[in-house]
């Protein structure tokens, strides 16, 4: 086995896919941090909220207001550094250390995809990804033709694991023989040109989405290792994403994993890819020719390879924290996130909080919309941290506002995808009481129903 390990670890490969994902990557972060300030977001996610949920264990990261803009600023930059190659090791942290910050700032906008940028882009520190055709390679005046074959190889393990994850999860009963949350998605798009009125409407088309959905991401990752198969896979992720960003307003994900998945290609696709960059940039400025040295030697490899180790130990596992919680996932959420469950469910809510001096009883409910954002509010509707942690900031805003022996209860209703809404937290529990931890939240009330499935 550990032979066969050093092997591996000694086989290289062209640098040219490693550079195409570098610039490829880079130009869409900064595209997209400059979409998210064009959009108005940056003021309407980040700096006009009165309160910010945080993560578990992160609630010392605070919000910056109006310095948020320097925030995005910074990563923008970063974003535009990397793709350039330019002090690559500097820009590739900047951007990982603020785009995560920026996550972690209000966790009502918690995307997969983001978490996929987050990790991604640490993982992109230990690659040598600015070796080949990069300003920094033309400042040194060398830069380097072959890499290490798992600096490439680590980003298509990654992308395996996030398209392989996906699809098992979606091996469960609502999504596949209930075609659900799809039957109640679909129908909506009733204004989609052609395809709005008929297709759409279809009960066997939802099923088909469901299970089409399914067998995509299992079998895609493999299709696109294939050489023989590659270019068909490759058609298919294109259609795939494109179709899936025009049902959905999910941002930049599908455009991510279209440009990701061109790191699947031979390097003869990439140095063509690569050629056509250099007429682009040879009309604005000579390049000059460089020394190319066949093969790149990785320093601090004995630090690096146990790291990406280590990283790829926790990504493989941290999906399946799930199963030490005893209760059904999707009712509670309890290891949800970061697991890859991509638009598994559609979930509504309704959370009245009451506020109550537990001397004399006396009580009144609370407008959340005094405290919360549309968006904030419906994200804490139905997802038991969210209600604890609102109701911790309840409890102490209006203890600070001189109320004295404040309890705080909920009573609360949620919809899960296409089921009557039913109780959703214990209304006789004290919340202020309560302390957020790892353990299962024992003042969740049952799922009424059994969803079957991964």
């Amino acid at each position: 086995m550990n032979w066969k390990l050093n092997t591996y670890l000694t086989k290289t490969t062209s640098a040219a896919p490693l550079a195409v994902f570098r610039i490829g990557f880079g130009l869409m972060m900064c595209y997209g941090m400059v979409r998210y300030w064009l959009k108005g977001w940056i003021e309407t996610v980040y700096i006009t909220p009165k309160y910010h949920f945080k993560y578990y264990g992160f609630e010392w990261v605070k919000t910056l207001g109006d310095y948020t803009y320097i925030l995005f600023f910074i990563c923008g930059i970063a974003a535009l550094l990397v793709a350039i190659g330019y002090k690559y090791k500097y820009a590739i942290i900047a951007f990982f250390l603020s785009f995560t910050y920026i996550e972690l700032m209000e966790k009502a906008t918690y995307l997969n995809h983001y978490y996929f940028i987050s990790i991604l882009s640490f993982l992109m520190i230990f690659l040598p990804a600015e070796r080949y055709f990069s300003v920094d390679a033309y400042q040194q005046k060398k830069q380097y033709a072959i890499v290490p074959n798992w600096a490439i190889d680590s980003i298509k393990l990654l992308l395996g694991i996030v398209y392989v994850y996906a699809g098992l999860a979606k091996l469960n009963s609502d999504w596949l023989f209930k075609a659900m949350p799809l039957k109640i998605w679909l129908p909506s798009k009733y204004d989609l040109p052609l395809i709005g009125e008929t297709l759409m409407q279809q009960n066997w088309f939802h099923y088909a989405m469901s299970w089409s959905g399914m067998f995509y991401d299992l079998l895609i990752p493999f299709f696109l290792l294939y050489r023989k198969t590659r270019a068909v896979a490759f058609f298919f992720v294109v259609f795939f994403h494109v179709f899936t960003r025009v049902l959905f307003p999910i941002g930049m994900f599908p455009f991510v994993m279209i440009v990701s998945a061109l790191i699947f290609f031979d390097s003869g696709f990439h140095h063509k890819i690569i050629e056509y960059i250099k007429k682009g940039v040879s009309k604005i400025s000579e390049l000059k020719p460089i020394e190319t040295i066949p093969f790149y030697t990785t320093k601090h490899k004995s630090i690096i390879l146990p790291m990406l180790g280590l990283f790829f130990v926790l990504q493989l596992t941290i999906p399946f924290r799930y199963l030490v919680y005893p209760n059904e996932l999707f009712w509670t959420e309890e290891g949800f996130r970061f697991s890859w469950r991509v638009m598994l469910m559609e979930k509504m809510g309704y959370a009245n909080f009451k506020i109550v001096d537990s001397k004399t009883g006396t009580f009144f409910y609370v407008d959340n919309t005094d405290f919360l954002t549309p968006l904030q509010e419906k994200q804490m509707s139905f997802q038991p941290d969210f209600i604890l942690e609102y109701a911790h900031y309840l409890g102490d805003h209006f203890t600070s506002q001189g109320h004295e022996n404040v309890e705080v209860y909920v009573k609360s209703f949620v919809a899960l995808n296409g089921r009557l809404s039913q109780p959703f937290v214990n209304e006789d529990v004290n919340l202020y009481a309560e302390k957020e931890s790892f353990k299962p939240k024992h003042w969740i009330l049952p799922f009424n129903d059994e969803i079957k499935g991964l």
